[in-house]
Formats: C-alpha cells, sequence, structure tokens
C-alpha cells in the first residue's frame, strides 16, 4: 500500500459530507484507500460493521422518535432511530439522519422494505452500521409504524414520542384536528379506537384484576381507618348493558327516594347520577380507548365529542411509538 498519494483537505471534506465521519477518520480511510473515494467509504463501512459487532448487544434505549406525512397528508410514518445515550440522540447530526431516514421510510409499507431502501448509495441497514462506526454507538430502528387514510396527521413530543392518526376525510381544519388528536395518542397512550374493539374474554380478565386489586388496597385502607375505594362491578362500557344502565337507573331512584327528593325533580338529578355511574364503571376505556378518554384540551369533552363538532368525519386509526 503506498502512503504516497497526496490527500487534498476538499477530498476529505466531501467524504465527510458523505459520511458524517470524523475528519482523521476520513482522511486515514482516504489514505488507506490510495484516494480511491469509493474504496474510502468502503474502509469506512468495514469500521463500522466492526463496532456494530463489538456493540451488538448493547441496549439502544435513547434515540429519537419522528413522524413524517407526505405532501398530500394521505400517508404517515412514525419511526425511532435508537440510540445508547441521550448525548448522541440530542445531537443535531443524528437528529438529521432520523429525520432523513423517516423521509425515506414514508415511501415504503413495512420495516424490512424500509431497510432494504437506497440511502445514498447503500442501503439504510447499511447506512445504519456505517453510523455505528461514525458515532461509536449501537443504531437501530427500534419503531416502524405507518398509516394511510384520506387525511393524516402527526404530532412528536421532544423527539421522544411521535403519533400519527387518519382521518376517513379531509374536512375544513383536518390539520388542526388531526394534529390534536395525535397530540392525544402521544400523551395518553391509547391502544386501541373503541371499546366495541374489546374482545370480551380480555374485558372479564381486566375486570377481575382490577377489582382484586382494590380490594386489596381497601385492605390496607381500612386497616389504616381511611375511606374505601369504590369497588367497580364494571371497568368498560361493553359490559354497560341496556339491563345494566336500567338496573343502576332503578337503583338511582330508589336512593332519591330514601333521601326524599321529590319526584318531580328526579328528571333534573337522574342525568348526573348515571354519567356518574357510567364514569365509575369505564375506566378501562378511559384508558385505553383513545375516542372514550377525555379530552386533554377540553376535559368536559370526550375525544369522540371533539371529532363530532368537525362535521361528518371520524378516526379510522392511529399509532404511536416510543423511545421505551
Amino acid at each position: 500500500m503506498s502512503t504516497m498519494v497526496k490527500i487534498t483537505a476538499a477530498e476529505v471534506n466531501k467524504l465527510r459530507q458523505a459520511t458524517g465521519a470524523g475528519m482523521m477518520d476520513c482522511k486515514n480511510a482516504l489514505v488507506e484507500a490510495e484516494g480511491d473515494f469509493d474504496k474510502a467509504i468502503e474502509v469506512l463501512r468495514k469500521k463500522g460493521q466492526k463496532v456494530a459487532a463489538k456493540r451488538a448487544d448493547r441496549e439502544s434505549s435513547e434515540g429519537a422518535a419522528v413522524a413524517k406525512v407526505n405532501a398530500d397528508n394521505t400517508a404517515g410514518i412514525a419511526i425511532v432511530l435508537g440510540c445508547e445515550t441521550d448525548f448522541v440522540g440530542k445531537n443535531e447530526n443524528f437528529l438529521k439522519l432520523a429525520s432523513d431516514m423517516a423521509d425515506i421510510a414514508l415511501n415504503h409499507d413495512s420495516k424490512e422494505a424500509f431497510l432494504a431502501a437506497d440511502f445514498g448509495g447503500m442501503t439504510v441497514a447499511d447506512k445504519l452500521i456505517e453510523q455505528t462506526g461514525v458515532i461509536g454507538e449501537k443504531l437501530d430502528i427500534k419503531a416502524f409504524e405507518k398509516i394511510e387514510a384520506a387525511y393524516v396527521g402527526a404530532y412528536v413530543h421532544i423527539n421522544k414520542i411521535a403519533a400519527v392518526v387518519g382521518l376517513s376525510s379531509a374536512v375544513d381544519k383536518a390539520d388542526v384536528l388531526s394534529k390534536d388528536i395525535a397530540m392525544q395518542v402521544a400523551s395518553m397512550g391509547a391502544t386501541t379506537l373503541s371499546y366495541k374493539d374489546f374482545d370480551p374474554a380480555f374485558v372479564a380478565s381486566e375486570t377481575e384484576a382490577r377489582i382484586a386489586v382494590i380490594e386489596k388496597d381497601n385492605e390496607e385502607l381500612g386497616r389504616l381507618g381511611k375511606t374505601l375505594k369504590n369497588v367497580p362491578k364494571y371497568i368498560s362500557m361493553a359490559q354497560l348493558t341496556p339491563e345494566v344502565l336500567a338496573a343502576a337507573e332503578e337503583a338511582a331512584k330508589a336512593e332519591l327516594k330514601a333521601e326524599g327528593k321529590p319526584e318531580q325533580i328526579w328528571d333534573r338529578i337522574l342525568p348526573g347520577k348515571m354519567e356518574r355511574f357510567i364514569s365509575d364503571n369505564t375506566t378501562l376505556d378511559q384508558e385505553q380507548c383513545l375516542l372514550d378518554q377525555n379530552f386533554i384540551k377540553d376535559e368536559k369533552l370526550s375525544v369522540a365529542k371533539y371529532v363530532e363538532s368537525y362535521g361528518d368525519v371520524s378516526v379510522t386509526g392511529f399509532k404511536r411509538v416510543t423511545l421505551g
């Protein structure tokens, strides 16, 4: 191997621009490749492979969550580019790499297709290996989610959580609606659209588990002489059949009668009591069902009611990715 090849600053800079590697790494790679640009990239890539192999078992628990939507708002993706430390995760070059990768991801329907896609003359998977060598930390795509709909919006929370939401139509101010719902998804972490999506067996087992937890808490509260928690019979609207609601209304009327409230004012009191009964017995829905949650910008509204305020439109789907 000759060491007589003169490497210019312009060549070093060109390699830096192409790979993001440090100045000395680029110079050394060009010397080793005897000035051949493509061979120098290969030298850096091999270095990346060695670093990647050494760090394969490392935990890439930091990084950046990114969401992107295409120009006509009909498709959106959310990805997480993982790294090992918060220091790298906040680095401008790393964030640009995550953003560039998200632009490519928009054109692919699966993580596999995305990793095999072209990134400046190499695959995305190879770029991850190359940058592992450049940065010195394990890099990987930890999450890839895509949504297609008549209108898609997105929201990213400080590069830690990203959400994309699909709407059934591009109604007036769809950009505001979709961003608000994506913010709700990012903040409240729903797992499904509606209680109607729940499997009955899941609701039954979750009910048992939640009642057991509250009863155990009540044992301790009782021992301490504190107010006991309400033990719900139900946790989802899926369980509140017309018969259950009718029985709850009869119980509320009996309560009003026992309190000596005149019958002519019951109609004013009953709706509030029924609302409270439903609220107390739908805790699972409020936690996991997007449309049944309280809207974060106005707790008096459910998300479903907020969506209704925009007219003939519905949420068709959503995806959420996080660093964790």
